[in-house]
């Protein structure tokens, strides 16, 4: 999961207008130049972190049933991957609500 500059751009006039919003006046939603917005992105990143702990379960349910295809090591691996991109995931949105805090604590 990497966020590009036009993401963070996305993000951050998301979260402008949100704060717009909150003090009362009205805003639109922005979409980046490449047309893909914050919300797409994050839906395709959560995606890709949940079809990484499905494969790995069924690794495991294979490996534990005795499928002669799947091996202990591959299986052990799936099973880092969903890990380690799971932990992004929680990285990426401590990191985002953290910019948000900050954010909507500046003096406007």
């Amino acid at each position: 999961m990497s966020m590009n500059v036009t993401s963070v751009d996305s993000l951050l006039a998301q979260m402008r207008a949100a704060m717009v919003a909150a003090q009362g006046g009205t805003a639109q939603p922005t979409t980046s130049a490449s047309g893909a917005d914050f919300s797409s992105i994050l839906k395709s990143s959560l995606d890709g972190v949940n079809q990484a702990q499905h494969q790995a379960e069924d690794l495991q349910k294979a490996f534990v049933l005795g499928d002669d295809k799947v091996s202990l090591s591959d299986t052990m691996i799936a099973m880092q991957k969903a890990n380690i991109s799971f932990q992004t995931a929680v990285q990426v949105r401590n990191k985002m609500v953290s910019a948000y805090n900050d954010i909507m604590n500046m003096q406007v």
